[in-house]
């Protein structure tokens, strides 16, 4: 066909986040290279403690119409990082599901990538399912970034055994209408949860989370941080949720939701709340919701710092303290430069093409 060119898919997109000696491996349109794809049981994390609140969307029984696809399976190995990068190039949409298992007492790394090449309205329904076994710990790392006609959503479905630890850092850097659903049991006495999320919108975006976090086990502990910087006409809206059952004694439980608004017509609602049943815990919650700080800005504008670069500063280190969370410094050095970008609007100049690199 004349003016036909072909281009390998590993030309077609190229995944720059520069980990040293990670495996990278690449998943096409819910198809996986290199991984195994197969039909495995759907992650257990039912809970049946006899309370009537949203945490019965934690019961992850599949509606009669719903079609569970094969899985791709990832097994991540202790002595290197495996990283993820899922790719959309066809618009037809996609239901698309990931299974993380981690073997008991190991350590691993994990990071997860999503983007979209070209501009089409591209649908994507995703489904991690996320088990942490007894004595392991996990630290992952989600980074979405797709092009602003793209519409995801991602349902984590998170169960952590006894002394198991993870680690939750999902940073939203682009995309047209982001919903994020963390649903995490802590099934195991003495088990860590910590989830943090940074989302960036501007013009039309909108992003929804909502987290339903149950403590089912004595002496286990989370901490929820998430935070937005929102600009133009976009939308945030967070709903968490963090449930203490009769057997979760001694529970440590922390959750907090930031937005920072930089533009008069960014809105953000947020509803975080706690449904406790134990009577020795330790658990707070809180929001916010404002636009720059004044005296910083009169402060660093005193200094010689312009407007502009003073409320990026600004900016900055408002995101800071949810990437300090991100525990490889390669990869927190680099998520930290693509934030940067974001905010001084560097990838407008990107818009002609149909690449969303990081």
């Amino acid at each position: 066909m004349e003016g036909f060119r072909y281009i390998p898919k590993k030309q077609l997109f190229d995944c720059s986040v520069p980990l040293t000696g990670a495996r990278k491996l690449f998943v096409w349109d819910g198809v996986p290279e290199g991984l195994p794809f197969e039909n495995v049981p759907s992650l257990d994390c039912a809970v049946d403690f006899g309370i009537s609140t949203r945490v019965e969307r934690i019961r992850y029984a599949p509606k009669e119409t719903e079609s569970v696809p094969k899985a791709t399976v990832i097994v991540p190995g202790e002595e290197e990082i495996t990283q993820v990068i899922s790719v959309r190039v066809s618009p037809s949409p996609l239901l698309e599901r990931t299974v993380i298992e981690c073997a008991e007492k190991g350590k691993f790394n994990v990071v997860l990538c999503s983007h979209t090449v070209g501009q089409e309205r591209f649908s994507t329904k995703g489904r991690i399912e996320i088990h942490v076994g007894k004595g392991a710990s996990l630290d992952l790392v989600v980074m979405q970034n797709e092009n602003s006609l793209s519409r995801h959503e991602s349902d984590y479905r998170i169960r952590l055994e006894e002394e198991s630890s993870l680690s939750l850092n999902i940073v939203t850097l682009h995309a047209g209408n982001v919903t994020n659903r963390i649903h995490s049991l802590i099934a195991g006495k003495k088990a860590t949860c910590n989830l943090n999320g940074l989302y960036l919108a501007d013009g039309q975006q909108i992003v929804d989370t909502d987290v339903v976090l149950v403590h089912n086990a004595e002496e286990s502990v989370s901490r929820q941080l998430f935070k937005g910087i929102l600009d133009g006409n976009s939308r945030s809206r967070f709903e968490g949720e963090v449930v203490v059952s009769p057997a979760g004694q001694k529970t440590e439980a922390y959750q907090a939701n930031n937005n920072l608004l930089i533009s008069e017509t960014a809105r953000a609602s947020s509803d975080p709340h706690l449904v406790i049943y134990a009577d020795d815990v330790k658990c707070s919650h809180g929001s916010t919701a404002g636009s720059v700080g004044d005296e910083e800005l009169f402060y660093m504008r005193s200094r010689g710092i312009s407007e502009k670069e003073a409320r990026i500063l600004q900016q900055q280190a408002f995101a800071g303290t949810v990437l300090e969370k991100v525990a490889h410094p390669e990869l927190r050095e680099r998520l930290s430069r693509l934030v940067e970008k974001r905010l001084r609007g560097e990838d407008t100049l990107c818009t002609g093409c149909s690449k969303r690199c990081c």
